[in-house]
C-alpha cells in the first residue's frame, strides 16, 4: 500500500492576506530540504501532501522535515480508496495487535454518505472484529487510528503526529549574521533566531596558529548541523591573531577580552554591511561571563553604529541553553574540547565591570583601522 506525508503548518494561518508569501517561501524550503530525494508535494486544504517518493527514504523525509522551521507535524499516513475495505486494510497496518485504540476521522469530502462519527464508528466495529485483542479507550488510548477522506475517491489513513519545528519559515524576516564561536551558546542562539524566520549567515572569527585546524573544524561541523535548520551553508571566517597580539602587547590585560570583543563587532557589522545582512547575533547570555555584563554589552554595543545585536539567549541559564543544545543536535559537538580565540591569551583576573573610558585609553593605544584591515584581508569563505 502506498504512502504519503501530510504536513500541517504552524502560525502561517495568521497571516490572513499575506499568507500566500509565506507559503510560497514555506513550499521552497519543503523542497531544498528533500533536495536529492524523488518525491511530489501537492497543496491540499491548507496542508501539503507529499507522495510520489521512494518507501525506501521515508525516514530520511522524515527527518529532513522535522528541521524545516513553519511545520508544526506531520504524519506518514497510508493512501486507500474509500469504501470501508480499504480503510480497513489500512488501519489494520496502523493499529497495535493488543492494548486500547480509538478511531478519529474527518470527512474532507462532504458528499460522502457517511459522517465523520459514522466512519469512527463502523470502523472502529470492524477493527474489533479482526483484532480480538484490542479494546475502545475513547478517553486515553494507546494508539488512536487518524482517518481523513478526501476528493477524488481517497483516504488517508495514519496513527501519528509527529512534532516539527514550528515558527515562521526561514527567509520570511530578513537576514542576519550570527558571530558563532564553537561553544554551546551561539549555534542555539543562531537557531532561535532563524526559528523566526530569518535567514542566518555565520562569521567566525579564530587565531591560528593559536588555535588549530581542530577548532576551525569543529565550527564549520556547527555550521553545518545548523544549516539543517536555516538552509544557509556559508562560513565566513576571519583571522584576529593579529588584533590579540597588539592588545597583549600594548593594553592592559584585564581589558583583553573586552578590547578584542569590540573589534570583533566592528568587524562583524562592516562584513553584515557587505552581505546584505540587517542585524548581528550573539549567544550572549548576561552575566555569564566576564564579558558578558551588561557593561561588558555595553562597550559591545557603543563600537555597532548601524545594526541592531540580537541577543536571544540573554535571559537563558546554562543549563536551559544546554537543553536547547541537545534538542537540536549541535551539543555533542559543541563540547569537543578544542579552544577558540577567547581563550588565547586569557587574563587572570579579566574585568567585569570595565568602564568606558579606560577602554577608549586603552584603545587609542592601537592602530584601530589599520588593525581591521588586516583582519578583513584574511577573511575566507566556506560553502559546504
Amino acid at each position: 500500500m502506498k504512502r504519503a506525508i501530510i504536513i500541517r503548518y504552524a502560525e502561517l494561518f495568521l497571516k490572513k492576506k499575506n499568507r500566500g508569501y509565506f507559503e510560497t517561501i514555506f513550499e521552497n524550503n519543503i523542497k531544498k530540504a528533500l533536495e536529492g530525494l524523488t518525491f511530489e508535494l501537492h497543496k491540499n486544504s491548507g496542508r501539503y501532501i507529499i507522495d510520489g517518493f521512494d518507501e525506501y527514504d521515508v525516514e530520511e523525509m522524515v527527518e529532513r522535515l522535522k528541521k524545516v522551521f513553519g511545520l508544526h507535524t506531520l504524519s506518514v499516513a497510508y493512501i486507500t480508496t474509500t469504501d470501508l475495505d480499504g480503510m480497513l486494510e489500512a488501519a489494520l497496518l496502523v493499529c497495535p495487535d493488543s492494548g486500547t485504540f480509538k478511531v478519529e476521522s474527518h470527512r474532507g469530502d462532504k458528499r460522502y454518505p457517511m459522517t465523520s462519527v459514522e466512519i469512527s464508528r463502523v470502523l472502529g466495529g470492524k477493527i474489533l472484529s479482526v483484532r480480538h485483542d484490542l479494546k475502545v479507550d475513547v478517553h486515553n488510548p494507546d494508539r488512536t487510528v487518524c482517518v481523513d477522506v478526501r476528493e477524488g475517491g481517497t483516504a488517508l489513513v495514519f496513527g501519528e503526529y509527529i512534532e516539527g519545528a514550528n515558527g515562521m519559515p526561514v527567509g520570511t524576516a530578513g537576514k542576519g549574521l550570527l558571530l558563532i564561536s564553537g561553544g554551546i551558546d551561539s549555534p542555539v542562539a543562531g537557531h532561535m533566531i532563524a526559528k523566526r524566520g530569518m535567514r542566518v549567515e555565520t562569521l567566525h572569527f579564530h587565531s591560528y596558529p593559536y588555535t588549530n585546524d581542530q577548532a576551525k573544524d569543529k565550527v564549520i561541523d556547527l555550521a553545518k548541523i545548523l544549516s539543517q535548520y536555516t538552509g544557509v551553508s556559508k562560513l565566513h571566517t576571519v583571522s584576529v591573531t593579529h588584533i590579540q597580539e597588539e592588545i597583549h602587547e600594548k593594553c592592559k590585560p584585564e581589558l583583553m577580552i573586552t578590547l578584542l570583543r569590540r573589534f570583533m563587532f566592528r568587524i562583524a557589522e562592516r562584513h553584515a554591511l557587505r552581505i546584505g545582512a540587517q542585524c548581528l547575533i550573539t549567544g550572549e547570555s548576561l552575566g555569564q561571563v566576564a564579558s558578558q555584563t551588561i557593561e561588558g554589552m555595553t562597550s559591545s554595543n557603543s563600537v555597532v553604529e548601524k545594526l541592531p545585536i540580537l541577543r536571544p539567549l540573554v535571559g537563558f541559564d546554562k543549563n536551559e541553553i544546554i537543553d536547547r543544545a541537545v534538542k537540536i543536535g549541535t551539543y555533542e559537538t559543541s563540547i569537543l574540547p578544542y579552544e577558540d580565540c577567547c581563550t588565547v591569551f586569557l587574563p587572570e583576573f579579566p574585568a567585569i565591570r570595565p568602564k568606558l573610558k579606560d577602554i577608549l585609553a586603552e584603545e587609542a593605544k592601537l592602530d584601530v583601522e589599520g588593525l581591521i584591515k588586516e583582519a578583513f584581508a584574511s577573511l575566507e569563505k566556506i560553502e559546504f
